[in-house]
């Protein structure tokens, strides 16, 4: 039997209006306070792809694999080169997910994930959204329905929308740098993040993140908090949207001597690892 996801699903909860597609990876298509995006928001039904979304899920891993080329427990896997010349953000995003429930307050999504070419593990994972009058919450859980130990990572990709002023403020200890093919090559301390975003030019991951972020702008005040200990934060200079991503582990952690002291999870059959992200919203005054 076919089957059959609904396109479209939509909580509201005071001034704000949440949009999903669970057929398009899951993922928000828009956030909307009033008619003011939160995130980067487009109508559902005009939503092309997840990666045009306000934020779509990443998982088993964040970011981007080397070349799609890893090695794990002595065996070596070529993943699809989504994002050539790397594997990037994972498969996710790219499946249909089922709404497993659906009221007024929350919304439950629902992947079964063979073992395939996309990724060579089977797993199951789960999606949980829950709005209030000024918060959403996302919550996320993988369990390894492989029969071997399995790497496992996740996370969320959240834009945020360039407004006069917009701001990042976040405790982090560590950037890693990159090098010129998008890929971490060392980390360096730092003290912290506190800039305008027009004034940042940044594709990388943060480590010892405190687990919250402040943005604001013009319009709006946002808190990001999360239970995961790194930050990609993307602020493109030629784009009007900017991404800070809580997510599990360091970009390609799978292919560095110790994925486990990045943060990535070697998953045993059966169990499971799950994560949340909270954004609370108020209007500047």
């Amino acid at each position: 039997m076919s089957l059959v996801v609904p396109p479209a699903v939509e909580l509201r909860s005071g001034a704000l209006r949440l949009a999903l597609r669970p057929d398009l990876g899951g993922c928000i298509a828009g956030l909307w306070f009033d008619t003011m995006p939160v995130l980067r928001s487009v109508e559902p039904a005009g939503l092309q792809s997840a990666r045009l979304a306000g934020s779509y899920p990443l998982l088993p891993y964040s970011n981007r694999i080397a070349d799609g080329r890893f090695g794990w427990r002595g065996q070596q896997y070529q993943l699809p080169l989504n994002d050539p010349p790397h594997a990037l953000h994972g498969v996710g995003l790219a499946a249909p997910w089922r709404i497993e429930q659906a009221d007024e307050s929350e919304v439950r999504l629902l992947l079964e994930q063979p073992a395939g070419e996309a990724w060579p593990f089977a797993f199951e994972a789960r999606q949980r959204f829950v709005l209030s009058p000024d918060a959403l919450r996302c919550e996320m859980s993988v369990v390894n329905r492989a029969v071997h130990e399995a790497p496992v990572g996740l996370g969320w990709h959240p834009f945020f929308p360039k407004r006069r002023r917009s701001h990042l403020r976040a405790e982090v200890a560590g950037r890693w740098e990159m090098d010129g093919r998008k890929l971490p090559c060392a980390r360096v301390p730092v003290s912290g993040l506190d800039a305008d975003i027009a004034q940042l030019d940044l594709d990388h991951c943060f480590d010892g993140w405190s687990g919250q972020a402040h943005l604001h702008d013009e319009l709006l005040a946002l808190t990001l908090s999360s239970s995961l200990r790194h930050l990609v934060v993307y602020t493109p200079r030629d784009k009007g949207d900017y991404a800070v991503e809580p997510v599990s582990h360091v970009n390609n952690a799978i292919n560095q001597a110790e994925p486990a002291a990045l943060g990535l999870v070697a998953l045993a059959p059966g169990a499971a690892a799950s994560a949340w992200m909270t954004l609370e919203i108020r209007p500047q005054r």
